[in-house]
């Protein structure tokens, strides 16, 4: 049976107001989620200018903002770049969720280094054979696009992988190995979350 005008003419209304209400909502929307600042990176939903994702500088959780629109090298060869370690989560909330569960871990914030330095070298951390075999490195197996699944450390030592100056001894005695993500990218700290 095929409706009557009337019924069509009321449905066609109804859709109609329908989109007109979603137009006006998504219009009022937008600019309090613009409004809403920087957004973190593991947010898809909506697009930002820059995004941030915590890092562990010596045992604390701080914020790093990254912009969005390319990441060009240091102007100089004598530009300071920093280490930027790929770590297991340390915590039950990971600090990265894609397109693997992480945390970061850097040694410095730009007070601490002469300078507002903001340029970083991506490396992951993994468990070597000699820390996973001896137990002392406790991995946790990651799917990493493009590598495969790696060991990536959690811990060394029953030590949490929060500070650069365990990771780095830890690199030093064998128990953990550092894969060079060929990343370059700009990244400033704030010193609070």
């Amino acid at each position: 049976m095929t409706p009557s005008p009337r019924v069509r003419l009321a449905t066609m209304i109804a859709a109609a107001a329908s989109t007109v209400a979603a137009l006006v909502l998504v219009s009022v929307v937008a600019p309090v989620a613009q409004a809403a600042g920087v957004r973190n990176c593991t947010d898809l939903t909506r697009s930002s200018p820059a995004c941030y994702e915590l890092v562990w500088v010596n045992g604390v959780e701080v914020k790093m903002t990254f912009p969005q629109s390319g990441n060009p090298r240091p102007g100089s060869a004598s530009a300071e770049v920093n280490n930027f370690y790929v770590i297991a989560p340390q915590t039950d909330e990971a600090q990265g969720t894609a397109p693997f569960l992480h945390d970061h871990v850097v040694g410095v914030s730009p007070g601490q280094n002469r300078g507002p330095s903001v340029f970083w070298h991506g490396y992951f951390v993994v468990c070597s054979a000699t820390g996973i075999s001896t137990g002392r490195c406790v991995p946790v197996s990651s799917s990493i696009p493009g590598l495969g699944t790696i060991p990536l450390a959690e811990s060394v030592n029953g030590q949490m992988l929060t500070s650069v100056d365990v990771i780095e001894s830890s690199v030093d005695s064998g128990l953990l190995t550092l894969i060079d993500t060929g990343a370059e990218f700009i990244g400033t700290i704030s010193p609070a979350h």
